[in-house]
């Protein structure tokens, strides 16, 4: 199955992965292909042997919206996506009413508010600085609107699942 892969900085690339056997994976990016051993040590995390070097990979499952993967102190966004999928996505608008929480993906220390409450946000603004696994990761927007609850403060620990803000999408005039 190919995956789209998309870096922090928003570059993507398409990886091929091929499972050989239960635990043996062969992986193709950028035309170069890797056999992997991998072996799941916890609910979320996996050792990974490849060419003899050994790391561990945590990976965050996102349900219908792909995966985040933190290796190396790298966090990647993974999806499978087809062609049809690809052309809907980038004409699709998603459409939200009313307040909507955004919650941590994975265990962290809030570093900063970027976007205290009551700040109009821009889709993809940033809202908060999480530090996990030694890398600051900007949490951000997921759609235009204005922050109306924090559920942190700066310095405060949080556990995957825990809330960390509420955006508000604009209120439609009538009749639109």
């Amino acid at each position: 199955m190919n995956y789209e892969v998309t870096e922090k900085k928003g570059d993507t690339k398409t990886v091929g992965l091929v499972e050989i056997s239960e635990g043996q994976f062969e992986i193709t990016i950028d035309g170069r292909t890797v056999h992997v051993d991998a072996a799941k040590s916890g609910k979320t995390i996996y050792s990974i042997l490849e060419d003899g070097k050994q790391f561990e990979v945590i990976i965050d499952d996102n349900g219908g919206h792909g995966f985040d993967v933190l290796v190396g102190g790298q966090l990647f966004h993974l999806e499978a996506r087809d062609e049809r999928a690809r052309l809907l996505a980038s004409t699709a608008k998603v459409v939200v009413s009313g307040p909507q929480r955004v919650e941590a993906e994975m265990p962290g220390k809030v570093v900063k508010i970027v976007s205290p409450v009551g700040t109009a946000v821009a889709e993809g603004q940033g809202v908060i600085i999480l530090e996990a696994m030694k890398m600051e990761n900007e949490i951000k927007s997921p759609f235009e609107g204005t922050i109306t609850d924090l559920g942190v403060s700066e310095g405060q620990t949080v556990e995957s699942g825990a809330l960390l803000f509420v955006v508000t999408p604009p209120e439609k005039p009538e009749g639109a």
